[in-house]
């Protein structure tokens, strides 16, 4: 093989992009590409033959005398200062970082190193501002957060005590004309708190604020609950909503993978004229489940699916047509199923109707079906007043539930502190009921109350938690059988089942 020349050699080597230098053994340079002039600032001739230390800053000389003498101990290809930030210094004086590759030579019997430097000023300034701008990004998200957690307590409140009032109100008037008045009152109020929860919804899925807790959960207990949900609903739209029984588990969030199902069932009664909508799972052998959701609605053209998951965007309405509810359900659906990374499908025929399939991963064992814990029955004085507590720091939502939990008969006592809760329960231990808000002043919470209470009274008091933030979670307290959550804004008859519900366990 002809060997390459020393004229092409230093010519390949000026061509080089990096910076490159040659030193012996004794650390003296004796040979420096162009590049190097163009990095340090010195003539090619005030290079060679100084020792290498003089291309960094004082400071770190003398360490890097050591460092080269423990590499000549143990030459090989590899990056210098792994891990370090590494600095050269200029003729002007001024500092850069730099990173550097080291290569041994062998030349005649002895062993040259070669180095090749690169400025990466560029790029640690990029760096630099990638850090500052996702600590501007988190500090945010934060804020964001912060915001989400506040409005969606603080703007749920007034919707709260619309909605207590409405059914005060319902409970109190016997005219027709009155009651048709609050009829539509009540839709309007429940027309704002669909949209209210679904751009906090939207808005938590945009800023990170949702973090998924998978686990595994058998399908059967939430089909169930969805079964007694909308069983009602697609009824009164003369519909059959056919739930098949199932024993597959998923493992997901249940919460999320719940809301999801919710929206999906929503949309297909709402599309639905006649017939019905249905809810079943499917095995997928090894490890995937699938829940489909199918009804024999109005169906989707094939040229609209591709928009159905577009937020505002409703199958077959213009934008300035009445339109029932606002098209935002499908967005949130797509958002939580990228959240849970699963899959959703949808196939559908005008005229036939539509099938949604949520694909998640199927539960790692056997999950049985979890009933409540049997409760001990709360000893009653016969015929007395069932006594409630209720703790609420908001005046105008504690005067509402107040007045509507007296229209129905209970005998109310409403505080709006832990302190003035324990207080109470001092005076009057006798308590069949406890009601509170889950964020209070100071910090306190619904939890606090609940615990605190029922250490004091050394029972395990019956509570209803009410929140106004969607972010609570909420799986641990499924197996509490003395304790239910409720979300606001609370329907008045909703609250009350709720209330009658508990007082039998």
């Amino acid at each position: 093989m002809q060997s390459v020349s020393s004229e092409l050699a230093r010519s390949v080597l000026d061509a080089a992009p990096d910076a490159m230098i040659i030193i012996d053994d004794a650390g003296v340079i004796f040979f420096a590409n162009r590049q190097v002039s163009t990095l340090f600032g010195y003539p090619h001739v005030d290079i060679i033959g100084k020792p290498v230390e003089f291309l960094m800053p004082e400071r770190f000389r003398d360490r890097h005398l050591a460092h080269r003498q423990s590499y000549a101990r143990s030459v090989r290809v590899r990056p210098m200062g792994a891990g370090l930030e590494l600095f050269g210094q200029r003729l002007d004086g001024t500092e850069f970082p730099l990173e550097i590759s080291l290569s041994p030579i062998e030349d005649g019997g002895r062993v040259l190193v070669a180095a090749a430097i690169r400025d990466v000023g560029d790029r640690k300034r990029v760096e630099a501002e990638l850090i500052v701008t996702r600590e501007a990004a988190d500090r945010a998200n934060q804020a964001k957060s912060r915001f989400l957690a506040t409005a969606s307590h603080d703007l749920r409140q007034p919707l709260q005590t619309l909605s207590l009032l409405n059914g005060t109100l319902r409970r109190t008037f016997a005219d027709p004309d009155a009651l048709q008045m609050l009829a539509q009152q009540e839709q309007a109020i429940d027309g704002m708190a669909r949209l209210l929860n679904t751009l906090l919804d939207i808005r938590k899925l945009e800023s990170w604020a949702v973090k998924p807790d998978p686990s595994d959960f058998a399908l059967a207990e939430l089909f169930e609950e969805l079964r007694l949900e909308f069983q009602g609903v697609a009824a009164s739209k003369g519909l059959t909503f056919k739930v098949t029984p199932c024993e597959d588990s998923v493992h997901s969030d249940r919460s999320l993978v719940e809301q999801i199902l919710k929206n999906l069932l929503s949309n297909a009664i709402k599309y639905t004229r006649q017939g019905s909508v249905a809810l079943r799972s499917v095995y997928q052998p090894p490890s995937l489940v699938s829940i489909e959701v199918l009804d024999t609605g109005v169906g989707i053209p094939r040229d609209q699916l591709r928009y159905i998951y577009d937020e505002f965007y409703q199958v077959g309405v213009p934008t300035n047509s009445s339109r029932e509810g606002y098209g935002l359900g499908l967005s949130i659906v797509q958002r939580l199923v990228a959240l849970l990374d699963g899959k959703l499908d949808a196939h559908s025929q005008v005229g036939k109707g539509s099938r949604f399939t949520l694909t998640l991963p199927a539960g790692h064992g056997t999950v049985r079906r979890t009933p409540r814990a049997a409760a001990e029955p709360a000893s009653r004085v016969a015929q007395a007043p069932t006594r409630v507590l209720l703790v609420e720091d908001d005046a105008g939502v504690r005067e509402a539930t107040r007045m509507l939990l007296k229209s129905d008969g209970y005998h109310v006592t409403a505080v709006a502190s832990l302190a003035e809760a324990l207080a109470h329960a001092a005076k009057h231990p006798r308590l069949d009921l406890l009601v509170t808000d889950y964020h209070l002043s100071d910090g306190e919470t619904g939890m606090q109350v609940i615990a605190a209470l029922r250490e004091a009274l050394r029972v395990p008091l019956r509570a209803i938690l009410i929140t106004g933030d969607t972010s609570v979670p909420v799986n641990e307290l499924r197996m509490d059988p003395h304790l239910r959550l409720a979300s606001k804004p609370i329907k008045a008859e909703e609250l009350l089942g709720m209330l009658t519900v508990l007082l039998k366990v």
